[in-house]
């Protein structure tokens, strides 16, 4: 019986309209002016990916883990000034307001597991007015390992109100998003927004793929058998 739906921000609710190469540009750029050797990270792995690797660079050079911290968060403040700038121009996918309504009335809990910044998440949230209709939002400030570690989805569902993983259903466009549920034993739903192909999320565990937001009340219902 699904009793929450945990979605995805970037490209599940709202346009992916970030410049992440853009941002790992900046943020490669910064970790190499801070002591890591330009061998060590790649304009190709994500920023946390480059964060971790900081992070191993500094612990194996007996640098204290306080340095290692300050690096991190000046980082992760330069990716918070992209996201805040693409959550000005950002619009919702089509249809997503209306399903959100649509999932609350069915009874449903509704929750964020996104790897942006609080701030950011906050801002689009208000920007359409549609903060009241989710019960968490768990950013990645709010845990300590984002996903695909399971950290950060448990902490989602604990936060909806001790849901069960099989009782939930994780919408996301990304192999990050369906891994994090499979491992955890949620129901993946996997959302064609370009992110990702089918192949690519069926392959990294989704239950179920899906071409419209639309289609999840629809999905929800067939589930539960309603």
């Amino acid at each position: 019986m699904i009793r929450a739906i945990v979605f995805d921000l970037d490209g599940t609710l709202t346009r992916f309209n970030l410049d992440f190469r853009a941002v790992r540009a900046e943020v490669r750029s910064f970790l190499i002016s801070q002591g890591v050797p330009a061998s060590v990270i790649s304009i190709n792995e994500s920023i946390f990916d480059m964060l971790k690797k900081t992070e191993i660079f500094m612990k194996n050079n007996g640098k204290p883990e306080s340095v290692a911290e300050k690096i991190r968060k000046q980082a992760l403040k330069i990716a918070e000034g992209y996201e805040l700038e693409a959550a000005k121009t950002t619009s919702l996918l089509p249809g997503v307001t209306e399903v959100l309504k649509a999932l609350k009335s069915m009874g449903l809990k509704i929750g964020i597991c996104t790897v942006n910044s609080e701030n950011s998440v906050k801002q689009i949230l208000q920007k359409f007015k549609i903060s009241g209709l989710f019960d968490a939002v768990i950013s990645r400030e709010n845990v300590k390992n984002i996903k695909p570690d399971t950290e950060h989805l448990e902490a989602t569902l604990k936060s909806l109100g001790q849901i069960s993983p099989k009782e939930a259903l994780v919408v996301g466009d990304s192999v990050a998003d369906m891994r994090c549920a499979r491992e955890l034993g949620a129901v993946a739903v996997g959302f064609l927004t370009g992110t990702s192909t089918a192949k690519e999320l069926i392959d990294a565990g989704a239950n179920y793929i899906i071409t419209s937001i639309t289609d999840l009340p629809t999905l929800v219902k067939q589930i539960n058998k309603i």
